[in-house]
């Protein structure tokens, strides 16, 4: 069974669900790629860390880690979602695997590749929408637009980029698959 990172939902609406999501840890990759692009050129490095393409930090104190392949790495397991996010320019995106929620940003091991980074998203109250589905670009912008017009609708206000969010692999049929398009709101 694979971890799902956790959220309680604070209440419904129509057109979606107000979350509250814990403060998590990602691995993350910035991409300039289109919109379908950029999670299958970010994939193979985020999963080459999860798969040990890291180095394990040694805790102060420490004379062996817990837990480490003989070379100094670590498997970690995979999570879901895998999330998108449009990055700071046109045509950016960054791509993140949610961590297991027993990581902090500290415990993490250190990736080997210079392009995946390690960050620390802090708690916050989210709206959003679960649609099934294919994964184009037209499928999450039609949710985002949606959801955007529902949350001010509903008295909310925006804050921080629209999370695309993919639930399963991409050989599961696209009529089974799960998506949410998630958009930060004001507390």
């Amino acid at each position: 069974m694979t971890e799902q990172q956790p959220y309680r939902v604070v209440s419904r609406h129509p057109g979606f669900e107000l979350r509250r999501y814990p403060a998590h840890v990602v691995a993350e990759m910035q991409i300039q790629a289109s919109f379908t692009r950029a999670p299958i050129e970010a994939f193979r490095p985020l999963a080459a860390y999860i798969g040990g393409a890291n180095r394990v930090r040694h805790p102060i104190g420490s004379s062996t880690p817990a837990m480490s392949a003989s070379d100094g790495s670590e498997k970690i397991a995979m999570t879901v979602p895998v999330v998108q996010v449009e990055g700071e320019w046109p045509g950016a995106y960054l791509v993140q695997f949610v961590m297991p929620a027993t990581f902090t940003a500290a415990t993490l091991p250190e990736p080997v590749d210079a392009r995946v980074r390690i960050r620390e998203i802090p708690a916050q109250l989210a709206a959003a929408v679960r649609f099934s589905g294919r994964w184009t670009e037209q499928a999450f912008s039609q949710r985002a637009t949606m959801l955007g017009r529902s949350v001010t609708a509903a008295g909310l206000q925006p804050t921080g980029a629209i999370r695309y969010a993919r639930f399963d692999l991409p050989w599961k049929p696209w009529f089974l698959r799960r998506n949410e398009v998630v958009l930060p709101v004001v507390e």
